[in-house]
């Protein structure tokens, strides 16, 4: 228990919890509010405020009558998917290759800050790794993690897996932010990439928070040469269905 959260937002924190890890799927009925209480023993005012967050963050929909029901993912309102990179390599049939290149638990700088979102000294776990594929640079990653919401991350030496991976696994997130521009490569990003300096890169910046606190920012900078960004669309809204996704150029 976390004696410093209110505890409508630990009933959010658990409830969420099954829903990100899949125990309950789109479509699950969430217990009534009476079995709530019972569950967590509180009032009926405290669960309803835990399940009127969600439902407010499109993760349940409650319908009258009928109960509350885990929502299906809004891929519309998605700007960009938030996918495992090993598991992205894997689908093209190419082998995955991951290097660790820094790791360090520290205050927060200025910038750092503004970037996750934290005060200026906040703890921070600062990573830098390279995905690869079939002994080819895929992608360059720079992560933020705040280790006031995830204390377990320092303990963990990402030397042997990906830190993204860990955290879709471990950490559920209730909000993101993407931010996609072209840049060109600085001398240290061509230097892991294996390109030349001031080429053309793909760069992805994401934010994701948990119930409104921040949990990771990472930015991931991908060869433009060897990368589009696709999405499908259909006739159905403005946004359409699937959600845009990196992908590697084979044109």
């Amino acid at each position: 228990m976390n004696l410093h959260r209110p505890r409508h937002a630990e009933i959010r924190h658990d409830i969420e919890g099954r829903i990100r890890s899949g125990a309950w799927p789109p479509g699950h009925r969430v217990p009534s509010e009476h079995d709530l209480m019972a569950l967590y023993g509180c009032s009926r005012m405290t669960v309803h405020k835990a399940l009127s967050g969600m439902a407010a963050a499109g993760l349940i929909v409650r319908k009258r009558r009928s109960g509350s029901f885990v929502a299906s993912p809004a891929t519309e309102e998605t700007v960009l998917a938030i996918n495992d990179i090993e598991a992205e390599i894997a689908a093209t049939g190419r082998a995955y290759g991951y290097a660790l290149l820094g790791r360090r638990a520290k205050a927060a700088s200025a910038g750092e800050a503004e970037r996750l979102g934290v005060a200026a000294g906040a703890r921070v776990l600062a990573l830098e790794a390279l995905h690869s594929a079939d002994g080819e640079p895929f992608v360059f990653e720079r992560r933020l993690i705040n280790l006031a919401v995830v204390p377990d991350a320092e303990h963990e030496s990402f030397a042997d897996g990906a830190s993204g991976g860990w955290l879709l696994r471990r950490v559920p997130w209730t909000e993101a932010e993407h931010a996609i521009r072209a840049v060109a490569a600085s001398p240290e990003a061509a230097s892991r990439l294996a390109i030349r300096r001031a080429a053309p890169c793909l760069m992805v910046e994401r934010r994701t928070w948990q119930s409104g606190a921040p949990v990771t920012f990472v930015q991931l900078l991908y060869p433009g040469d060897r990368h589009q960004l696709v999405g499908r669309f259909g006739p159905g809204s403005a946004r359409g269905g699937e959600p845009p996704t990196v992908i590697p150029d084979r044109a």
